[in-house]
């Protein structure tokens, strides 16, 4: 595609070329990185758990939740962990890359024994958010009419995805969590838990997050949105089988948003205006190293990503207020008796920190926002590992009501 002004001809955006990530399960296309029915499961497995009513309107008459565990679940059912995946993330928070999982896991190094959720002592349980592509139904799983739901999958809140969870946690034998933990989107969820399930949520570990989608996130938001449906190959939403699906418009919204989850000095120190190998940026159409590291982030979501999963889940990412139809943030709050850890990125100018101090203010919290210094803003949630890694041993060893 090429963008064209009054003035100038501006530089082709090549549409990625996605890595193929699933088999050739059927004969039809599939345009989409979505996992697929007939694709390896690794180690993914799945639950049924009927039918689910949403919040803003609609119904599915029938959910399946991929979900993947460590560890082994107690007798007593008194050891499980829950871990919340954010946006472009799954059920596989740990473990390689192979056949079923196009990544390694997003949190390695968290997960196993003697890392911060011991295996030897914990039992936990990561699930594919409703609306995901990755084995949960969402928009590219099969309707009863046969075809994929597409344009007609309803519209889910955050609150939803926290009911299908439960739903999850029910058939697991889990009547309460020891915790639930999670960054960006993850956070909302775990928030979410704690505030909707007070009495089954004994820790809630919330990273890098908010208590409401802010005004300037919903702005980001927004052109992420457009450049999908506004791509010409997404079809109102109705891509499946066609010989190309919306890469371009998925391409270009993880560009604008991974800006966002990075932080300036970062990109500063790690590019400035270096050109990409050879090429020539300066009137000879060639890129900068830093454009190079967004085409590259946008391949390799499309390989692995269907964009009206980006859709639902951002419109999630949207709609989330813990406060809604209760009154607001603070008296929603009130409702949390689980040992509330706030974690903020000092470098984080998605999610800044003074949204995570609003949380802390909870008469749950325990003590006030912990602050993780970062060079590498939001998803500083996700890299640093040994300090994401002690605040969670730190909450789990906490005898609760100390």
């Amino acid at each position: 595609m090429t963008v064209t002004s009054e003035r100038h001809r501006v530089r082709a955006v090549k549409p990625p070329t996605p890595t193929k990530t699933q088999p050739d399960v059927e004969s039809e296309p599939w345009s989409t990185g979505a996992w697929r029915d007939g694709s390896p499961h690794g180690t993914r497995r799945h639950m049924d758990i009927g039918s689910l009513r949403f919040e803003a309107g609609g119904a599915l008459p029938q959910v399946r939740i991929a979900y993947e565990t460590w560890g082994t679940l107690s007798p007593a059912g008194d050891n499980a962990i829950m871990v919340e995946h954010a946006l472009t993330g799954d059920s596989h928070v740990s473990g390689p890359a192979g056949v079923g999982h196009p990544t390694p896991g997003w949190w390695d190094g968290l997960i196993g024994p003697g890392c911060p959720l011991d295996t030897d002592r914990w039992f936990v349980v990561a699930s594919n958010v409703i609306g995901g592509c990755q084995g949960t139904t969402g928009p590219s799983s099969q309707a009863p009419d046969g075809q994929p739901w597409g344009s007609r999958f309803p519209f889910v809140t955050v609150r939803d995805q926290v009911a299908a969870e439960a739903a999850l946690a029910d058939r697991l034998g889990i009547s309460a969590w020891a915790a639930v933990l999670g960054g960006s989107m993850g956070g909302m969820r775990a928030l979410e838990w704690a505030v909707t399930y007070p009495e089954r949520v004994r820790r809630c570990i919330v990273l890098a997050c908010s208590a409401y989608a802010s005004a300037e996130q919903i702005a980001w938001c927004q052109p992420q949105l457009l450049a999908i449906r506004q791509d010409p190959d997404f079809a109102g939403g109705d891509y499946y089988g066609r010989p190309r699906g919306p890469e371009l418009g998925l391409g270009l919204a993880r560009r604008i948003a991974h800006v966002t989850y990075r932080s300036e000095p970062e990109l500063d120190a790690r590019f400035g205006r270096a050109a990409q190998g050879e090429e020539q940026p300066v009137g000879g159409g060639g890129r900068y190293a830093v454009e190079s590291y967004l085409d590259h982030h946008a391949e390799s979501l499309a390989a692995r990503f269907d964009a009206n999963s980006y859709v639902v889940l951002t419109e999630s990412m949207n709609s989330h207020d813990i406060g809604r139809g209760r009154g607001g943030v603070e008296m929603a709050l009130d409702r949390v008796t689980a040992d509330l850890v706030v974690v903020a990125i000092d470098s984080d100018r998605l999610y800044p920190p003074r949204l995570s101090h609003e949380i802390s203010r909870a008469r749950a919290s325990f003590g006030p926002t912990h602050v993780i210094t970062s060079d590498h803003g939001h998803d500083g949630f996700l890299i640093e590992i040994e300090q994401v890694g002690q605040i969670v041993r730190e909450s789990l060893s906490r005898t609760l009501g100390d």
